[in-house]
């Protein structure tokens, strides 16, 4: 009588997992099944890149003493570094000195005005996007026009300005908004 209940005992066991494997081999199968029959979804991953003027200042320190009445145009350039088109901005950050709510800039695209107004104006909050997006490879020349305007006072004699020149980039594509976040 022992030996039965052993015998019995044993092949419930058995047969429990026989059923534990057999479940486990066809949740498995289904899973797998699914994984590999979703088709038709393509991803791409890249990367964002922007190049201002090889790093090098717009307008180096010392390089004018501005006057009332003066006006200097300097060249840039933007390039998309990146793997795909891009929308770019440009600001100022980190200004300091009294010259700078007396100065004016205005960038341009050859007639198109990207920015103007006083450098403590054209933050990147303040700061909108280019107008077209720039292609992946593409290169963009700028002008900055910075100009003391005539009537200043004789109080900013002797004043001075620093700003870092910042360009911000993010993906063109799937942003038609030009959302920079």
């Amino acid at each position: 009588m022992a030996d039965k209940k052993i015998t019995r005992k044993l092949s419930v066991g058995i047969l429990t997992l026989i059923g534990i494997i057999g479940c486990l081999c066809i949740t498995s199968f289904a899973v797998l099944f699914l994984s590999i029959s979703v088709s038709g979804n393509t991803f791409e991953t890249g990367g964002i890149g922007i190049n201002l003027n090889d790093g090098k200042p717009v307008i180096e320190k010392d390089e004018f003493l501005f006057e009332p009445g003066m006006t200097v145009e300097k060249d840039f350039f933007v390039e998309n570094t990146g793997t795909d088109g891009l929308y770019y901005k440009l600001y100022f950050d980190e200004v300091s000195g009294d010259l700078a709510d007396a100065l004016e800039v205005t960038v341009k695209d050859g007639e198109s005005v990207i920015l103007s107004g006083k450098i403590t104006e054209l933050t990147e909050e303040a700061g909108l996007a280019a107008e077209d997006a720039l292609a992946f490879g593409e290169r963009r020349d700028l002008k900055i026009i910075f100009h003391f305007p005539e009537n200043s006072e004789n109080s900013y004699k002797d004043k001075t300005l620093s700003f870092i020149f910042y360009a911000k980039a993010v993906q063109s594509r799937n942003n038609d908004g030009k959302v920079f976040d």
